[in-house]
C-alpha cells in the first residue's frame, strides 16, 4: 500500500486540461470528505501507508470520477479547520480502495484538526486529473462531515460486466483486493460509503447486513421492485465499497440501507441512508 501514497508537498502536474464537465454533463466535484479519525490511524500505518501516518488524522475524500493518481500529490489538497488554521498533509493514497472502479476515494493523512477544532473544508488547489485525462479537479471543494457523525452512502454505480471477475476470492492481505460476486450473478451494483465500514466491533459484514440492503430496480413494463442482494462482494479488504450481487438483471435506480447496522473505524453507527444509482 505504501507504494500507492504520495507525500510531495507541491503540485508537480503540468497540464493544459481545464475542463470540469464530462461528455455526459457530469461535473467534476468532491462528493464528500469524512473526518473519520482524529489521531487514530494505527501504528502499522507508518509502514503500510506513509512515514508519519501512525496516530495521524484520517479523512477519506470521494471524487465524482475516478482520478489519475499519477497527477496526485499531497500538495493538491488543502484542509482548513474551524479556527481557520490550515492543516498539514503527510500523504494521500487511494489505498485501501484501489480495486478497479474504486479510484475515486483518496485517504488524506495528516494533522488538520481535532474534536475541538474540526476540519470544515477540503479544496483541491493543484492540477489533479480524472483517470481518463479529460477533467481537472483544481478548485473544487467540499465541506467536511464531522468526526462524530456516522457513515452514509455517497456514491452508487452499475459495474460494467468487464469488471465483474465473478468468483474471484479476496487476497490474503487485510488491505488487499476484496472478493467478487459469485458465478451466476446477473448484475452488479457498487456502493461507496463516506468511510470504511464494518459491523460494530470491527468484524466484516455478513448476511445480516446483506439482507438489509435494498436495491430498487426498474423492469420496464413490469414496473419497479425492491431486490435484496443475494450475495455481497468486495469484502475483506478494509475499504469503503461493497458490491451488491443481484440474481436478476434490470435498471437499478437507488439503494437504501437502514440505520444502526455498520460503523466507521471510530464506532460511530450509520444513519438511514439512500443513494441514487449512476448509469454510464
Amino acid at each position: 500500500m505504501r507504494a500507492l501514497s504520495d507525500s510531495t508537498q507541491q503540485d508537480t502536474t503540468v497540464t493544459d486540461v481545464t475542463a470540469t464537465i464530462d461528455s455526459s454533463g457530469r461535473q467534476a466535484a468532491l462528493l464528500s470528505a469524512f473526518f473519520g479519525l482524529d489521531n487514530g490511524l494505527p501504528d502499522i500505518s507508518d509502514k503500510g501507508i506513509c512515514r508519519g501516518a501512525a496516530e495521524a488524522d484520517g479523512m477519506p475524500v470521494i471524487f465524482s470520477h475516478e482520478i489519475d493518481t499519477e497527477t496526485m500529490q499531497a500538495g493538491d489538497f488543502r484542509v482548513v479547520a474551524e479556527s481557520g488554521s490550515v492543516g498539514e498533509i503527510n500523504c494521500v493514497t487511494p489505498a485501501p480502495a484501489n480495486d478497479p472502479g474504486e479510484i475515486r476515494t483518496i485517504l488524506v493523512v495528516g494533522e488538520y484538526g481535532s474534536a475541538e477544532n474540526q476540519p470544515t473544508s477540503v479544496q483541491i488547489v493543484g492540477n489533479l486529473l480524472s483517470k481518463d485525462g479529460q477533467l481537472n479537479f483544481r478548485g473544487v471543494q467540499s465541506s467536511v462531515i464531522a468526526l462524530e457523525v456516522g457513515p452514509t452512502l455517497v456514491w452508487s454505480e452499475v459495474v460494467p460486466e468487464r469488471d465483474w471477475e465473478l468468483g474471484k476470492p479476496a487476497t490474503p492481505l487485510p488491505f488487499g483486493g476484496g472478493d467478487r460476486c459469485p458465478i451466476g450473478t446477473q448484475q452488479v451494483v457498487r456502493v461507496t460509503w463516506a468511510g470504511g465500514v464494518t459491523k460494530p466491533g470491527g468484524e466484516e459484514i455478513d448476511d445480516n447486513e446483506r439482507e438489509a440492503y435494498r436495491v430498487t430496480m426498474s423492469f420496464g413494463d413490469e414496473g419497479e421492485a425492491e431486490l435484496v442482494p443475494y450475495a455481497i462482494g468486495d469484502r475483506g479488504d478494509g475499504d469503503n465499497n461493497h458490491l451488491l450481487c443481484l440474481d436478476r438483471a434490470g435498471l437499478p435506480l437507488r439503494v437504501d440501507f437502514p440505520a444502526g447496522l455498520v460503523t466507521d473505524p471510530r464506532e460511530d453507527l450509520n444513519p438511514s441512508t439512500r443513494i441514487e444509482v449512476t448509469m454510464y
